[in-house]
């Protein structure tokens, strides 16, 4: 009976697991065909295979999606506010992990908080004090307010790779003559770099395909990011299918590219942070 409950669990797992990667592969197979297809054959049908292989699409979206400028500005917005939130949340979340703030637990739980406020909530009063400060389309304060929506994020998951350090490591370190800041950036830092991969790559996706605040906060064509350009190929009348599927493609790719080379070091640091030194 039990040989049997367990064959019956094994082909529900693997039903179940290729059922969730037809869900998820549906998408990019229905995008990638329909990028090489004609507005009329997408119309005609948008699950049947293109009629042949044409880049016109990808032509189209390369010059009207203008995305080497805005790939330009993406990556810079993504680059640094990567370097803001990490220095913030690496500092923050070694305090909080040491508990070697005032009051660390009423800061833990206002990051807690941080976390669960719906992030469109901040857009309008954010946007009046951009446009009084003159801070409108400019991509360094948009890394700012990155930053201070994603640091929360990024604190609590650092913050569990900080508390797994054994003290004893930094107690050597302290008696072997090293202070405070060379035990941070040489001894500690180093261990917690699966954390730091981890929140890199979460951070940096939620930045890279953000779209209510760059569509808000940059307005001029020279500071669009690609999740805003994407939008350009829909107007009032008519949406642009196949140069906007082709567009998708080519901001799409970089990013599983990435993410397959580094997916072995994301997973490892995922389940790293669960686990207590």
């Amino acid at each position: 009976m039990r040989v049997h409950d367990g064959k019956t669990v094994k082909v529900l797992s693997i039903t179940i697991i290729v059922f969730m990667i037809l869900v998820t592969l549906l998408p990019l197979a229905l995008m990638v065909l329909n990028s090489f297809k004609t507005r009329i054959q997408i119309s005609t049908n948008p699950l049947a295979l293109p009629e042949s292989l044409s880049f016109e699409n990808y032509m189209d979206a390369w010059v009207q999606g203008s995305i080497a400028r805005a790939a330009r500005n993406s990556i810079t917005l993504v680059v640094g506010t990567l370097l803001i939130t990490l220095l913030i949340s690496c500092m923050a979340a070694y305090g909080l992990a040491r508990k070697a703030v005032f009051g660390w637990k009423t800061i833990s739980v206002y990051f807690l908080v941080c976390n669960t406020i719906p992030k469109q909530l901040f857009i309008i009063p954010l946007f009046f004090i951009l446009q009084k400060a003159g801070f409108v389309n400019n991509l360094f304060a948009m890394m700012v307010i990155y930053a201070a929506v994603y640091s929360p994020f990024a604190i609590f998951l650092l913050k569990t790779y900080f508390e797994a350090i054994d003290q004893d490591i930094m107690n050597s370190a302290m008696i072997d003559g090293a202070s405070n800041m060379q035990i941070f950036w040489k001894i500690v830092l180093p261990l917690v770099q699966p954390g730091l991969l981890t929140a890199s790559l979460i951070v940096g996706l939620w930045c890279w395909n953000e779209f209510l605040f760059a569509v808000t906060f940059l307005q001029t064509e020279n500071v669009t990011t690609l999740a805003v350009e994407f939008y350009s190929f829909t107007s009032r009348y008519t949406t642009e299918w196949g140069n906007m599927m082709a567009y998708a493609v080519m901001v799409t790719l970089p990013v599983i590219v990435f993410f397959i080379f580094l997916q072995r070091r994301f997973i490892d640091g995922m389940t790293a942070g669960g686990v207590k030194g």
